[in-house]
């Protein structure tokens, strides 16, 4: 199979997502609980897409992911609510101190440059650390960053610790999925590019990768920082899904969670983190909601069935796979059209990674 021939079937499979998304919108109520998976799982994919580029690609365990997807949030928010809306938004603040209103793509760029600007300066003393200290310590940054956006003080900027809203969000599936698809697609790019090459040198040795003439600062840093940026990206795409956003939403229970889908979906393969979303939001929002109700057979109470019990089901589905895929659903490799054609023409793949 051909370069342009597998380049032309992906664009046909992209074209004929789009157009079944459409139809589902056009033929389905839209309280259908399928359009909350489809659009938070598209950009929790991206999210997750976004660390597994760091943790699974770069080797760097970093756990600051919240407090860049907060960063995100509240630049989209704060620049794209509208001039005449901004008084009842901030309304112990007289208006807040912006005063103008960007539109949407340019809120989402800036989402991510501010992203990327704090990770850049955060970065500068934490990528010296590694391992467990440089987890703790980018913890630690999205806790104190969420702790800051909370503060009276910021009021004219940030609303304090009240909601910001009235900024333009999405009403269509298929923004986020094309949104979350265009990020995901740049980061793939990335990661085959001589950038991606020398990640997965740092990753798997750092002294044999500085030895080849790597710069280990210089390749870290922008790890980091694109990262981070489609980290703000994302953060935007969920303040335009919830429609509102407050600070105390983006705890560091979120990036566990991103964690946990990066390692189920497996760590160095962005089929999986892709594939891993969608399953963790039907499971966590959808499938396993009933478990949360009280329910009666006649008069019998049915045994577990009560608030809360959901996520102990869920924990125990987590626990079984991470037992029985110890490298996740797709471990290091990848889906891809040419990996189909050679299985089923009994061919050797040429390289790793294809599924």
């Amino acid at each position: 199979m051909t370069k342009k021939t597998e380049t032309t079937i992906n664009v046909i499979c992209i074209a004929a997502l789009l157009i079944v998304l459409f139809i589902m919108e056009k033929t389905l109520p839209g309280t259908s609980m399928i359009f909350t998976v489809l659009k938070k799982g598209a950009i929790y994919a991206l999210v997750a897409v976004s660390m597994n580029l760091l943790n699974g690609f770069t080797g760097l365990f970093s756990l600051g992911q919240a407090g860049f997807m907060l960063l995100g949030a509240y630049t989209y928010g704060i620049l794209t609510i509208p001039v005449e809306d901004r008084a009842n938004v901030f309304l112990y603040y007289d208006g807040g101190i912006i005063q103008f209103a960007l539109p949407v793509v340019v809120g989402l760029v800036a989402a991510g440059v501010v992203a990327a600007v704090f990770a850049y300066l955060i970065g500068l003393p934490v990528l010296r650390l590694k391992s467990d200290y440089l987890a703790i310590a980018t913890l630690g940054f999205a806790e104190i960053v969420r702790a800051f956006f909370q503060w009276d003080k910021l009021g004219p900027l940030t609303n304090g610790s009240n909601l910001l809203r009235c900024y333009p969000s999405f009403k269509s599936v298929l923004f986020p999925f094309i949104a979350s698809g265009i990020c995901i697609a740049i980061i793939v790019m990335m990661i085959n590019s001589t950038y991606g090459r020398a990640f997965k040198a740092i990753r798997d040795d750092e002294i044999a990768a500085e030895a080849m003439g790597i710069n280990l600062a210089k390749h870290k840093m922008i790890a980091f920082v694109v990262s981070s940026f489609f980290a703000g990206v994302s953060g935007a795409l969920l303040a335009m899904y919830q429609t509102t956003i407050q600070a105390s939403m983006f705890k560091s229970a979120m990036t566990y969670e991103i964690l946990l889908i990066v390692v189920i979906g497996g760590i160095g393969s962005i089929t999986g983190s892709c594939i891993s979303s969608f399953l963790f939001i039907a499971l966590s929002e959808w499938i396993l909601r009933f478990l949360d109700n009280t329910t009666y057979i006649g008069d019998v109470q049915v045994p577990f069935l009560r608030s809360g019990f959901r996520m102990v089901v869920f924990s125990i589905i987590i626990m079984i796979i991470v037992l029985f895929f110890r490298k996740g659903i797709m471990g290091d490799r990848e889906f891809s059209v040419r990996g189909i054609y050679n299985f089923f023409t009994g061919k050797k793949k040429k390289s790793g990674g294809e599924a």
